[in-house]
């Protein structure tokens, strides 16, 4: 098994997840398995009860885990599915150490963070690095590990595990890459090296020397910058890497490429790996070619609650991303705060409740994801309700399915104190209810979790077709609540199908409106199983209702023009 650290430097932000998704992604196009691990030092178990806006999004796996939006980008660009033990946090090594403790499997032992607690994170990394996480099931060769920024006091445990780390793995087998911002100040418009030398003196304190960095800057860096990090950092300048702000991630594991990375990895580690790319590195810069030269525009309004920071829905953006590519448009999302699409804010401020309606007039489609709480639902009702009148493309995710059903039985079904329980407990009207599993007490943990089967009711369903006309899928839910089963009856009689289901056939999983482009909606979130080449139904379907494609690539039988 071979290891390659990540680590960051100067401040935290500047991609370490994008390059360390890229590194595997050069590795995987060398023929390598590739896994890879995430690290965050916060007390937390996992990332499941915390805000948006701390972390951006939480991303579910497969397997139910609540983790890091990194380990994301981890399986949109390795295209793997990773486990919820391949996010490390503080929180869960002390709470397995703590355990051991209480076991008595310490012998009565002094517990101290050196060596019970670095012992833990290295045993921790050394069982999942072996899980297998391609289809083929085979153990990786390779695992990339991405560490927390040096300098940060919760993360020095972590550090230290990975300085006794190198020697227990051996140099051939453990590789660090130290990736550092080289900021450029507008007054003087000269490239700064200070910041990635005392970054990199700061990371030598610790015991770990880098073999490679990786600067992140605005601009592409010159040559004399790259001889002088060089120097003042005792590294080669081919041990150097430059990447510079481009205008899409799938152009980083290029960038990569042509400085050499492949060719370093192979001697350092000693790979048994070509010089030359791969297809799948091929098939990524087409890629890239292709996101960089688009010139046909579909806009799609985003109406949810956390718009503030794009990160909250990074997994939709890149669904929604992954789709506009597949069909040749460059997405334009634009954000929409639904509270600001509600009466209140036109009585409060009249020019933001006009700007956000102009936003959301002007879309070619809308899209409501999930979420909590009861702050902004009747904006995201509006949103819904005017899409269903105008025949605007919709698409309803989670949350956003629950209140196209509450929006629906208030117009078309006369029920005008229709709602979730989430939002009123007492409504005479149920149509959204908890789950009869749901624990009221705890909040980490006790949702609807993971990859869940989803059985289609009928052959004459937009969503099938989508799909392949399958059976039925699998995809990976996040929720508390669901619809109320009793009263689907009344829905089906007036157009609102429910087309699939749970195995058993008590949980309402899709919903299509008759005589509509395009106005479905889904209990699960189908945004954390796209990827790249293989975009999401749903949200492809969305983005070709939107172009007015929709009809024909159906009629095509589900096959994209070749243009």
């Amino acid at each position: 098994m071979k290891y390659i650290l990540v680590t960051g430097g100067v401040i935290s932000g500047i991609g370490k997840g994008i390059i360390a998704s890229s590194i595997g992604t050069i590795l995987k196009s060398c023929g390598l398995r590739v896994t890879a691990i995430k690290i965050d030092p916060y007390i937390n178990i996992d990332a499941g009860t915390f805000s948006p806006y701390e972390h951006g999004e939480v991303f579910v796996l497969n397997d139910g885990g609540e983790v890091d939006l990194d380990l994301g980008n981890y399986e949109r660009f390795l295209d793997i599915n990773l486990y919820k033990d391949n996010n490390i946090t503080t929180g869960k090594i002390y709470q397995h150490v703590i355990n051991k403790e209480r076991h008595g499997d310490y012998l009565g032992k002094t517990v101290q963070v050196v060596p019970h607690i670095t012992d833990a994170v290295q045993e921790w990394v050394m069982t999942q690095a072996k899980v297998p996480v391609d289809d083929d099931r085979e153990e990786p060769q390779i695992c990339v590990i991405e560490a927390r920024t040096i300098g940060d006091i919760e993360g020095m445990p972590f550090v230290e595990a990975f300085r006794q780390f190198q020697f227990k793995a051996k140099r051939e087998n453990f590789c660090n890459i130290h990736v550092s911002l080289v900021p450029q100040p507008n007054a003087t418009g000269e490239q700064k090296t200070k910041p990635t030398q005392n970054s990199v003196r700061a990371l030598r304190g610790l015991g770990l020397s880098p073999d490679l960095i990786v600067c992140r800057s605005a601009k592409p860096i010159e040559m004399a910058v790259k001889e002088k990090i060089s120097m003042f950092c005792h590294v080669e300048p081919e041990q150097v890497i430059f990447i510079h702000d481009v205008s899409s991630t799938y152009r980083v594991p290029i960038l990569l490429e042509e400085q050499g990375i492949m060719k370093y990895f192979k001697e350092r580690l000693n790979l048994p790996i070509a010089d030359q790319p791969s297809d799948l590195l091929l098939r990524w810069k087409k890629m890239a070619d292709r996101y960089e030269r688009l010139l046909k525009v579909c806009s799609i309004a985003l109406v949810g609650k956390y718009t503030k920071l794009s990160d909250c829905y990074a997994s939709v953006f890149k669904a929604l991303e992954h789709s506009a590519l597949a069909i040749n448009h460059k997405l334009d999302l634009m954000y929409i705060d639904s509270t600001e699409l509600e009466p209140s804010t036109e009585a409060e401020n009249s020019v933001k409740y006009h700007q956000a309606w102009h936003k959301l007039c002007k879309a070619d489609g809308i899209l409501v994801p999930g979420g909590f709480g009861i702050r902004g639902t009747e904006g995201k009702l509006q949103a819904i309700s005017w899409a269903r009148k105008k025949k605007k493309p919709f698409l309803g995710v989670c949350l956003g399915m629950q209140l196209a059903v509450v929006e629906f039985a208030r117009n078309c079904l006369n029920w005008p104190d229709a709602n979730s329980t989430e939002f009123d407990p007492d409504t005479k009207n149920p149509v959204v209810i908890d789950m009869p599993e749901h624990n009221p007490g705890d909040m980490g943990g006790t949702m609807r979790l993971g990859k869940r089967r989803t059985v289609f009711k009928t052959q004459n369903s937009v969503l099938r077709r989508l799909y392949g006309d399958e059976m039925f899928v699998e995809e990976r839910h996040r929720h508390r609540y669901e619809v109320n089963p009793e009263l689907t009856q009344c829905f089906e009689e007036k157009g609102l199908k429910f087309v699939g289901h749970d195995t058993e056939g008590n949980r309402m999983e899709m919903i299509e409106l008759e005589n509509h482009p395009y106005f479905v909606g889904v209990q699960f979130h189908p945004e954390f199983s796209s990827r790249p080449m293989k975009p999401s139904p749903p949200y492809l379907g969305l983005l070709l209702a939107a172009t007015g494609t929709l009809s024909a690539y159906l009629q095509r039988g589900c096959k994209l023009s070749p243009r």
